[in-house]
């Protein structure tokens, strides 16, 4: 400390010579050798944030970093993993998605040598023990719960793109590792921009301890908005009076474009009708061809085009390779080849074909890749390193290529504002389009990047101003208890530490401090009762009684007269059903008032509607809805074998005989007293109360009744807010004692606490999965234990699989055991379903059948060529790319079993079936 000390005075008396950020910098090494270190060995000096970050990470606190894309927040996990190799300890580097993760291993393995760094992902596992090991966030989560010894000397945890927490399906993940993490384990949390990071932070506080929360809102690279309008490049902000507003050319050229195409639509007598094709009156959008080439003139590739749909990604790369695009050289064109080999050489030969590789290498030599969730993992393994390397200059990608992946680009082009989520067509929120731009402009490589719009008719410069400059984008807990979850808090911790982890979860500290303002609220209603109380006090007697009594008599009419509503419709409708055509009736009110002739039976018994002809010659249908009682036939007229009551001169005679028929149309009804309920005793009674209570006579009765109306409306809302109150708080703990409820139903937790976690349950903790419970349950009844390898891998494929399409065909399923075994896990489900909504829990998922029979056939030996080529006759959208990934999950599910069934014959069906599925291309670099 003293030799620190002296460097110190002897920097300081050399300050006057030399530069403030030199003596800085001297300091900075003097104090934090490892940051000095770290910082000495890379190519670019660190930002303020960086620097901030990783010398509370030296001085040993966990750091929550937010920044945006592109920032360099990676850096400081970086760091996290050279103190870790500094201090001989394991640092694991966690990650959302098995791309990033093999992206950050082939960084670090670059950095540090193959021995030191490890890779654990579903598909992948090299050097598990190495001292640095990448992977993905659930085998984090899976670790703890085991009491993996692999966490012994564990001092590092990083992160990254931990705003995935927010995410419906996995986030709850990420709070898991948080909450369970050991206390001496330093967190370094790595996420994008988010306008309540200091809340985040205070959460990370109060759970894991002391923790430096570092935002920084600059982007390194600035980003310049624009619109590709026609074949012309518009910037979409000018510059006036100071202020940034939308370019006024720009509005209006596109209003001047927008209202040729309204016109041109109007004349093509195609109208603004639902079926008018946009855009195809006075202006079509653009090719991706021309927006292309004129981005390449304008020297603004590489770009990254944003296409929602996987299909347009493919239909995009082909119109340009069709077009003869060329954006690469011949000397690019080998260095393509051999990286296309490195990452596809292992693949069959046979299954080239299939998998359309040359017209995708063809392609890859253009400087054009699409890139989406349905290719083969190789094939966009190869498309990331050619676009980083500058080899691929035109990338045509689905929104996933914007989740953490590192491939930035000079341009982001995006075709259209409005996506597809599973269940509608949505607008791009200003998050999505803040996350998917962000991408452009490549730190140390562009001095700036580019978002570019492509307008069409419909599309507003104004509104993309608004995406384009909101800043707002709260993090949300996803945070819930499930039933792996639940069975495994319950055999580590027990049922009350349990309950006090789930209550420190994000999810339950955002509930908690909304339940803040609740209370204020609360507060405030109950000071403003107390003023309503005495507002409303009269000196004869309780006027809160009275007017509680007065309430009971409104309360009692209304109720009669809804009683009374329905009771009329019923005996309306059920005379309505009796009318035959000839009968004459009488139509009580308004312009078709009098006489009416049916000419037809009223139909449908739910909504009878009569056809009748009036005296006017009107003719038309009549509901319960225009009769006040039942309906009463007065008469009967004669009426010919046809009537076409379309004819006026059919009508016309029909009313003249109508009107000499001599029948006379009653008079209107009288009145009847409210409700036709003046004799109802209950009502009866409220009403002498009222009469007798001493407020009665009061002169200032209504003004008085007008304050106990303010307290009646006051006092609902505030019991509803103690309502919403009681719910919120301990809401998770509640779900954490409803599923526990279950599982001691079904045999998963025994004892008369439901603490004691059975043979079933311990296999239950070791299943993880969407249908985790579901499958422990066919394992627990034993419909596996008698199928064949092919059968289990088709039969368990429905607790993983999800088609893409609501509408999609009916699938086929192979005949025999596998017929009968998923009918049986149909109906374990069905029964599952129906104790969750009693216990008023989350529904499992129900099986779906539509990869089995593809799942059947590859573990039965079938080539890749013949599995998709059924899967196309059956109807099912199934490229290689997705048959490999639903492949993939299967095989995860079948090692499970395997694991939890070992040495039982089930297991070793699994393990059987496991290997017959993990070969060809669906073993292509898998660890």
């Amino acid at each position: 400390m003293a030799s620190t000390d002296g460097r110190l005075r002897e920097l300081r008396l050399r300050s006057t010579q030399a530069p403030a950020d030199a003596y800085a910098a001297a300091r900075a090494r003097a104090v934090r050798p490892q940051l000095a270190d770290f910082a000495g060995a890379l190519p670019f000096g660190l930002d303020g944030f960086q620097r901030e970050a990783c010398e509370a990470l030296e001085d040993g606190h966990g750091v929550l970093v937010c920044a945006p894309t592109g920032a360099g927040k990676t850096v400081v996990g970086e760091f996290a993993v050279h103190l870790a190799l500094a201090q001989g300890l394991k640092c694991f580097y966690t990650t959302p998605i098995k791309a990033l993760s093999n992206q950050k291993y082939a960084d670090l393995v670059e950095r540090y040598g193959a021995s030191a760094v490890g890779l654990l992902t579903g598909d992948s596992s090299v050097n598990g023990d190495a001292q640095v090991v990448v992977m993905t966030t659930e085998v984090l989560r899976n670790m703890i719960y085991a009491g993996s010894s692999a966490l012994e000397h564990l001092g590092y945890v990083v992160m990254d793109e931990v705003h995935y927490l927010a995410d419906r399906f996995r986030g709850a993940v990420w709070e898991e590792v948080i909450l369970q993490l050991p206390e001496h384990v330093s967190l370094v949390s790595l996420s994008a921009t988010v306008s309540n990071a200091e809340e985040f932070g205070d959460w990370l506080v109060a759970v894991r301890g002391d923790t430096s929360v570092v935002v920084d809102e600059v982007r390194p690279v600035p980003l310049w908005q624009h619109m590709f309008v026609g074949t012309r490049l518009f910037d979409l902000f000018a510059e006036k009076a100071g202020e940034l507003k939308v370019d006024p050319e720009l509005l209006r050229q596109t209003r001047e474009l927008s209202r040729q195409d309204q016109m041109a639509s109007w004349t093509s007598g195609r109208g603004r009708g639902r079926g008018a094709p946009r855009g195809r009156g006075g202006m079509r959008p653009p090719s991706r061809v021309t927006v292309i080439d004129r981005l390449d003139r304008a020297g603004l590739l590489p770009a990254i085009t944003f296409v929602f749909s996987r299909a347009g990604c493919d239909a995009a790369v082909g119109q340009c390779v069709r077009a003869g695009l060329r954006l690469t050289s011949e000397a690019d064109v080998g260095e393509i080849r051999r990286i296309v080999e490195k990452h596809t050489g292992d693949l069959p030969q046979a299954d080239l074909g299939v998998l359309r590789y040359w017209e995708w290498r063809e392609a890859l030599e253009r400087g054009i890749a699409a890139h989406h969730a349905g290719m083969l993992p190789a094939f966009k393994e190869t498309v990331e390193e050619l676009f980083v390397r500058g080899l691929v200059r035109c990338v045509f990608a689905t929104e996933t290529l914007a989740l953490g992946i590192n491939m930035p680009a000079r341009t982001v082009v995006l075709e259209k504002l409005v996506k597809y989520n599973g269940e509608a067509h949505v607008d791009l929120t200003p998050g999505e389009y803040t996350q998917l731009t962000g991408r452009a402009g490549r730190r140390g490589i562009d001095v700036e990047g580019h978002a570019v719009v492509v307008w069409a008719p419909g599309v507003d410069p104004e509104h993309v101003a608004g995406l384009a400059s909101t800043r707002t984008y709260p993090l949300r807990s996803s945070f819930r208890a499930d039933y792996n979850m639940t069975i495994n808090l319950v055999e580590r911790l027990g049922i009350e530490r349990g309950r006090e982890l789930l209550e420190q979860s994000f999810g339950q500290f955002q509930a908690d401090r909304s339940v803040v303002g609740l209370a204020r609220r609360i507060e405030k209603n109950t000071e403003a009762l107390a003023g309503y109380a005495e507002a409303m006090q009269c000196h004869l007697g309780d006027f809160s009684e009275y007017a509680r009594l007065r309430r009971q008599v409104s309360d009692r009419e209304r109720s009669l007269r809804r009683l009374g509503s329905a009771e009329r419709r019923q005996e309306v409708t059920e005379s309505l059903l009796e009318l035959r055509p000839g009968d004459v009736i009488a139509v009580p009110g308004g312009k078709r008032a009098g006489l009416a002739v049916v000419l037809e039976p009223p139909g449908h018994a739910d909504d009878p509607r009569p056809l009748v002809l009036t005296e006017e010659r009107w003719a038309g249908r009549l509901s319960a809805a225009d009769f006040p009682a039942a309906v009463k036939v007065l008469g009967r007229m004669r009426l010919p074998k046809r009537v076409d009551h379309r004819t006026p001169r059919v009508r016309r005679d029909l009313a003249s005989s109508l009107r000499n028929t001599g029948i006379v149309a009653p008079a209107p009804p009288r009145k009847r007293d409210r409700g036709g309920a003046g004799d109802d005793a209950e009502l009866l009674a409220l009403r002498r109360a009222l009469r007798n209570h001493p407020c009665h006579g009061c002169d200032d009765r209504e003004a008085h009744a007008r304050w106990g109306e303010r307290y009646a409306r006051l006092e609902r809302d505030t019991a509803q807010l103690r309502e919403k109150v009681r719910a919120t708080t301990h809401s998770l703990a509640r779900g954490f004692d409803r599923i526990r409820a279950l599982l001691g139903e079904r045999g998963y937790l025994a004892g008369s606490d439901g603490a004691e976690v059975t043979e079933h349950g311990k296999r239950l903790s070791r299943l993880w999965g969407e249908s985790d419970l579901l499958a422990a349950e066919c394992l627990r009844h034993g419909l596996w234990d008698a199928l064949t390898p092919e059968e289990l891998a088709a039969v368990a494929s429905a607790l993983v699989y999800e088609s893409r399409r609501d509408n999609a065909p009916v699938p086929r399923v192979p005949a025999g055991a596998v017929t009968e075994v998923l009918g049986e896990t149909v109906r374990l489900w069905s029964g599952l379903a129906e104790d969750e909504r009693r216990h008023k829990i989350d529904r499992t998922r129900e099986p779906d059948l539509g990869f089995a029979w593809p799942i059947h056939r590859w573990a039965r030996g079938e080539s890749l060529a013949q599995v998709l080529e059924a899967a196309d006759r059956n109807g099912q959208e199934l490229s290689a790319g997705d048959f490999v990934r639903w492949a993939r999950m299967v095989l995860d599910l079948l090692e499970q079993i395997a694991s939890v069934g070992r040495g039982t014959p089930v297991g070793r069906t699994a393990a059987q079936a496991a290997g017959a599925v993990r070969r060809g291309v669906v073993a292509a670099g898998v660890g």
